[in-house]
């Protein structure tokens, strides 16, 4: 019936008062860049090599892909969004999109972006940035982000895929090692958002979104930001055991991923209430993922060169 009462709400008639910028702000360009980020990484180690050329129009389509969900995610959580500080000033709440243009900009975007990727490297790949765009925008916002605590850690899948779409541009099949990247990404995500929701959990409860500080309270969520972070630091080490990067990579890793457990720990001990604790953890969780990601690079670039 919501689904409904949306589609009703984005077929009326409004006055368009949308900029180019607007546009733009559909796409959640934040996002993007980590999207096109960890997708450049997936292509680059990917065997083989591909077509700089394709791998341009790849990247390209990839990131078109998840700027459709990202405007498909903003038109279904309008309602939401209107209420929330930190999203209260996006485009369609703020009335200068209408959700029609928003419903129809995605729509456009996710059938260019699959189609463009299927011609250009192959259909694996097509098919893996269309079940990309149909988790995020229908699984996850439509579904798990309402109605299950679990909504970040079975929705990060989406935004763990990219790297294993580049890597299936360039070789047309999925192995052990995009799955690990994707894994790097999966496990990163839960602690990563938990500790953000630790700093807007009133946000989130205010529009009734189950987010874990909101449901099981802050002392819960600070032990699972923990043990993800524990989790996380041997998957991140896993690219050096499975013979994708060196044992100097895998001494970089784990140093970072004990970093990030002990940025973990001041949370449990205020047992998540200490933002402070919270917004530190948040920010170098993004330096985490960044590192890993560009040490991955260097690693393959130095075993080119044949300095490893």
């Amino acid at each position: 019936m919501a689904f409904v009462d949306k589609i009703d709400a984005a077929a009326e008639p409004r006055i368009s008062m949308a900029s180019a910028g607007d546009y733009l702000a559909l796409l959640k360009p934040r996002v993007m860049s980590l999207v096109i980020f960890t997708a450049v990484v997936g292509l680059l180690l990917a065997p083989g090599g591909i077509n700089p050329f394709v791998g341009f129009v790849s990247l390209l389509a990839i990131a078109v892909g998840a700027g459709a969900s990202g405007a498909l995610n903003m038109w279904y959580d309008a309602d939401i969004d209107a209420r929330m500080a930190r999203t209260r000033t996006r485009p369609i709440p703020a009335g200068r999109v209408t959700p029609n243009e928003a419903l129809s900009f995605g729509l456009i975007l996710s059938v260019l972006s699959v189609a463009i990727l299927g011609l250009a490297s192959n259909w694996v790949a097509g098919g893996l940035l269309a079940f990309t765009i149909f988790f995020y925008a229908v699984i996850y916002t439509m579904w798990l982000k309402r109605w299950t605590v679990e909504n970040i850690v079975i929705g990060g899948a989406a935004g763990a895929l990219p790297p294993v779409v580049a890597w299936a541009a360039v070789t047309g099949s999925v192995g052990i090692e995009s799955v690990t990247l994707f894994l790097i990404i999966f496990m990163w995500t839960p602690p990563h958002f938990w500790a953000l929701a630790l700093l807007k959990t009133e946000d989130y409860r205010r529009v009734g979104v189950p987010m874990l500080p909101v449901v099981a309270g802050e002392a819960v969520t600070a032990r699972r930001i923990l043990i993800y972070s524990i989790l996380l630091a041997p998957v991140g080490v896993a690219p050096a055991f499975l013979g994708m990067a060196s044992v100097a990579y895998g001494i970089v890793a784990a140093g970072l991923g004990a970093i990030m457990i002990a940025r973990s720990i001041p949370i449990v001990r205020s047992r998540g209430l200490d933002r402070v604790a919270a917004r530190r953890l948040f920010g170098y969780s993004l330096f985490y993922l960044f590192l890993v990601f560009v040490a991955l690079l260097v690693d393959r670039g130095l075993d080119t060169l044949g300095l490893f």
